[in-house]
């Protein structure tokens, strides 16, 4: 789950009601890489039929260990333009950065990767043409899924017609999993309305003395916000502690000001909303302004963002507060740390700025390169049956789905401690200990 920009609104655009709702079911993030480019070796077009395919391997070329085999071609459908561009140059950041890695060593089954990444410019409509073009003309060997659940959807429709697996890093919501499609597989821990369960599961695992008697839900209508918290509602209901307060709002609320002050007269001792960005933002500063600090505070979306939050709330004023992620820096799982070494390396900057959208696209072909080690081979649907069995580690940990694709595991609690987001449960990739009660606004 990225960790950064879940509710996509870029240069103005403003999407339909159903587009907005199935977009935002990516749990992906806006770039939070800044301007990091695309290295020389990746395929790009502007479309699949202009599309020119530069083979990832060039920079490994010189290697003793250069795989020499006949291409694998893996083609993909990105965004690099429209409203979810930022997002999309993530996922191809990700992409090829495993190509170029597994090339270094060998490539698969000594077949080196190219990578032929295709501009979909963030349209339901394009992303369409570009995979029946990737698997009708281009005669890729398979391909790895676009981002955001909007572009998904069709996508993975276009790969079961033509029997090909689908890997997918960011399409997560409901409609995704609805369709039952048995070649496609969300390459994160779980479903996006999920990703409150792991709060659930922290507070309810506190002694009954430390644990909070009441609670407030702030909650965003919309399908990949509301939900979250109602999840979490549900779970603390049946656990005793006793909602105070609970308000959904329409996503053009921009003044929180009469929301918080019910928040505030109903002094709750945890809040839990279920935000995007913008609104996550305008509650925290609300709060602020109000004086009223909560003992425990979670947001869905908004506080994940490891640059945006703490610039748009104030550094001082994110202690404490939690959210749920995937990746993360420091991680010990399959490969972070190679990954997090060689993305510094091509792109620069820090393991604190790494989109986890990039992470969530190089665990897709990390997934390759094992069914490739296990099973001898790699083809659709040598791929889709063995990926229905047992478990796949990845830098994201260990993954397995049921039938229609949905992941069967749990993201990651993360808290802001000392100006960073880290893991704090469950205690298997904790990197600190919670901190609570929260701690009183400016720290």
């Amino acid at each position: 789950m990225g960790r950064s920009n879940r509710l996509q609104r870029r240069g103005g655009v403003a999407l339909s009601a159903t587009a907005l709702a199935l977009s935002l079911g990516a749990c992906a993030s806006s770039s939070s890489s800044g301007g990091a480019t695309a290295p020389a070796t990746t395929a790009l077009a502007g479309t699949a039929s202009s599309a020119a395919p530069v083979s990832a391997t060039d920079s490994a070329s010189a290697s003793p260990s250069a795989p020499t085999g006949p291409p694998l071609v893996i083609g993909a459908s990105v965004s690099l333009t429209g409203d979810f561009a930022d997002s999309g140059k993530a996922v191809q950041r990700g992409y090829q950065l495993w190509a170029d890695q597994v090339n270094a060593k060998g490539g698969v089954l000594g077949r080196p990767v190219t990578v032929k990444i295709v501009d979909d410019a963030s349209s339901p409509t394009q992303v369409v043409s570009n995979y029946q073009n990737l698997i009708n003309r281009d005669k890729v060997d398979l391909v790895f899924g676009p981002f955001s659940s909007l572009l998904t959807v069709p996508a993975s429709q276009v790969a079961k017609r033509y029997g090909y697996s689908f890997l997918e890093p960011a399409g997560g919501g409901p409609a995704v999993f609805a369709q039952n499609l048995g070649n496609l597989f969300f390459v994160q821990p779980a479903p996006v309305v999920k990703s409150g369960e792991i709060f659930a599961d922290w507070v309810l695992s506190l002694p009954a003395a430390q644990r909070p008697k009441t609670a407030a839900y702030t909650e965003l209508d919309d399908p990949f916000a509301s939900p979250i918290a109602e999840d979490v509602r549900a779970k603390f209901e049946a656990a005793g502690i006793k909602t105070v307060y609970k308000q959904v709002y329409p996503a053009e609320t921009q003044d929180f000001s009469a929301i918080m002050a019910k928040v505030v007269a109903a002094a709750p001792d945890v809040l839990v909303g279920g935000t995007q960005n913008e609104d996550a933002y305008a509650q925290v500063k609300t709060l602020v302004q109000l004086k009223f600090s909560p003992k425990f505070m979670f947001l869905s979306n908004g506080a994940n963002s490891p640059l945006e939050f703490p610039s748009k709330v104030g550094a001082t004023n994110t202690a404490g507060i939690m959210s749920a992620g995937d990746w993360f820096p420091g991680s010990t799982a399959t490969g972070s740390a190679d990954f997090t070494t060689a993305y510094i390396k091509a792109y620069g900057g820090t393991a604190d700025t790494i989109d986890n959208s990039t992470a969530e696209a190089y665990a897709c072909g990390q997934l390759i390169e094992a069914l490739a080690a296990k099973i001898g081979k790699i083809d659709n649907a040598s791929i889709i049956t063995a990926l229905h069995q047992g478990t796949w580690p990845t830098l994201l940990g260990d993954l397995s789905w049921g039938p229609n694709g949905a992941p069967s595991g749990s993201f990651n609690l993360i808290q802001w401690q000392g100006g960073k987001l880290v893991p704090v449960f469950p205690p298997a990739n904790a990197q600190a200990n919670p901190v609570f009660p929260k701690p009183n606004w400016g720290g």
